[in-house]
């Protein structure tokens, strides 16, 4: 999952983004709102986070119009405004949560949580199944069988993507958008070396795949497409 954290206290905002890190989210960080509406525009995000206090824009008139424009994008405001009115209009104007300043980063990350749960086909489902594969996003653990597996973050985080999205097609490109930030090259094969690394540990055959099928020249699916019915 990718987020982005629009934050003018630098401080508090890379502190937000080592511990959605360290719980294997992909992380960019605006520390003002024209440069947040700018990365909100060009890449493709999962939820974002945002202060109201903003130094050059109202963060109400980002949370309306990133809402408008992508209705699907989280919001979670966070922000020192406490009054109940606040809330109402935070909510009010597209925003999907909202937690007051200060906060603990427990009870944040409980709310990205719920937020991302709430999304997607497996929004009712705070455990991920999928054949013999269960994935729990709260724990980081995954189980094959009565296997536990051992994985990376970057193996957990896309594993968790394809899980979310089961019989879709996701290119290297969509991984990148959602399992990696903004520094992530483009240009480097760093996708398959990955994909290459989750597919040891599961024990799948890339020639006859069990669990992540190559779709060759478009991307990877967790499931294999199923087949047209003949005419």
């Amino acid at each position: 999952m990718r987020l982005l954290i629009i934050e003018d206290e630098i401080d508090l905002a890379n502190a937000l983004a080592r511990g959605l890190r360290q719980q294997g989210y992909a992380v960019d960080i605006a520390a003002n709102g024209e440069q947040g509406l700018f990365l909100a525009e060009v890449n493709d995000y999962d939820l974002l986070i945002l202060d109201l206090n903003l130094p050059d824009i109202d963060g109400l008139d980002i949370c309306r119009d990133l809402h408008n424009k992508n209705p699907d994008l989280l919001i979670l405001i966070l922000t020192a405004r406490d009054q109940i009115e606040d809330k109402i209009i935070g909510l009010d104007s597209g925003a999907d949560d909202y937690l007051v300043k200060p906060f603990h980063f427990q009870e944040l990350l409980a709310r990205v949580r719920a937020l991302l749960r709430r999304s997607g086909q497996e929004r009712h489902k705070p455990v991920l199944e999928w054949r013999d594969l269960k994935l729990d996003p709260v724990t980081h653990t995954v189980w094959q069988g009565k296997r536990r597996l051992d994985l990376t973050r970057k193996e957990f985080a896309i594993l968790e993507y394809f899980m979310r999205h089961p019989g879709k097609v996701v290119s290297q490109e969509e991984l990148l958008e959602h399992v990696w930030d903004m520094n992530a090259n483009p240009f480097t094969n760093t996708v398959r070396v990955h994909i290459r690394s989750l597919r040891k540990k599961l024990g799948d055959d890339a020639e006859n795949p069990r669990y992540i099928k190559t779709v060759v020249g478009v991307g990877y699916s967790l499931s294999p497409p199923r087949s047209q019915p003949r005419p």
